[in-house]
């Protein structure tokens, strides 16, 4: 059934973006989420109401893959997050994780600056992203961008901000995942195809000035691509921190590096081990992918473990290269 949000400003009930069927309470009691599954059918998404990025979330095919599940999230979502509540809601076999940007202007109005593929990702947490998707149609696009602006207008949603879907690569649908308020780590990607700088926007949006672009001419050109760069073994994954002898950035046109780190750095086994965004932009996503490949190739660092051989696999898979891949891409590059 589609979200109802009440927007105090206005007078009756708008319905205006999809969510998937799921429990509308959080859940304590594993009998009550054997009941609620049987309920929603099975396979069913068993994740922390009270937390996010994926800790503890899992899904399961039936009663006995809930039971393993439940008590898995349950007992992450106590330790990482304070609530052993849980949430269950029907599991997309093959999802894509894409997400719309948009910003709340000033002067009341929301606008969307096009959508982030987010479906690259290990242990439910993002490793590299691109704008257009390559698994959205243009009507989706439309719906998906439409839905995303009622949702910020809804709430009368100020600055930059990001609408998070579930697609169904196979019906070509989407549900409503969540909201991030804030700006997000793969905003780059956004910024290379628009020309706008979106931290200037959230600057002068909290000055209760105009932005310095014309909101009527938003035209996304070619194609970009951020892939992150983590202090991790890039076959499992684990942390690898250190203290770095060697950081070479790579340069070029539609070369982008964000960097948290440079050489003489020690990366401690404390904080994320993201160190850098390296954002590439094309013409078209084949111009993006070579440029993508060669910055890979080219860009050094030393210390640390970190993920760039991954990326290399990933930017000559396949799968990657088509387009047509969703969340499960990562395992089975790098299968357990």
């Amino acid at each position: 059934m589609p979200l109802v949000l009440h927007n105090t400003l206005t007078r009756k009930k708008e319905p205006f973006v999809p969510v998937s069927p799921g429990t509308r309470e959080p859940v304590t009691d594993v009998a009550e989420a054997v009941t609620e599954a049987e309920r929603i059918g099975y396979p069913v998404m068993v994740k922390a109401a009270g937390g996010g990025g994926g800790i503890g979330m899992g899904a399961a095919a039936d009663e006995a893959g809930l039971l393993a599940a439940f008590e898995t999230a349950r007992s992450r979502a106590e330790r990482f997050f304070g609530s052993p509540a849980i949430l269950l809601e029907r599991y997309v076999e093959r999802a894509r994780h894409v997400e719309v940007q948009i910003l709340g202007l000033a002067d009341g109005r929301v606008l969307a600056l096009g959508e982030r593929d987010c479906s690259v990702q290990r242990r439910h947490q993002k490793v590299a992203e691109e704008t257009p998707s390559p698994g959205v149609s243009a009507s989706l696009r439309e719906r998906m961008l439409a839905a995303a602006v009622k949702a910020g207008e809804a709430v009368g949603y100020r600055g930059a901000g990001t609408v998070e879907c579930l697609v169904d690569a196979d019906a070509g649908s989407f549900v409503f995942l969540e909201m991030n308020t804030r700006l997000q780590v793969e905003h780059p990607v956004t910024e290379l195809v628009t020309g706008i700088d979106l931290v200037e926007q959230q600057f002068l949006v909290a000055a209760g000035e105009p932005p310095s672009f014309d909101p009527g001419a938003i035209h996304p050109a070619g194609h970009a691509l951020e892939l992150r760069i983590y202090a991790e073994d890039p076959v499992r994954f684990l942390p690898g921190p250190g203290t770095i002898t060697e950081w070479d950035e790579p340069a070029g046109d539609g070369v982008r590096v964000d960097a948290g780190y440079q050489a003489g750095n020690t990366v401690t086994p404390f904080y994320d081990p993201l160190l850098a965004k390296l954002c590439v932009h094309g013409a078209d996503r084949a111009q993006a992918l070579e440029r993508a490949r060669d910055a890979v190739a080219t860009f050094r660092i030393a210390g640390p473990k970190t993920n760039l051989a991954f990326h290399a696999d990933l930017l000559a898979s396949p799968d990657f290269v088509s387009g047509d891949y969703d969340t499960s891409l990562v395992s089975k590059l790098r299968p357990r």
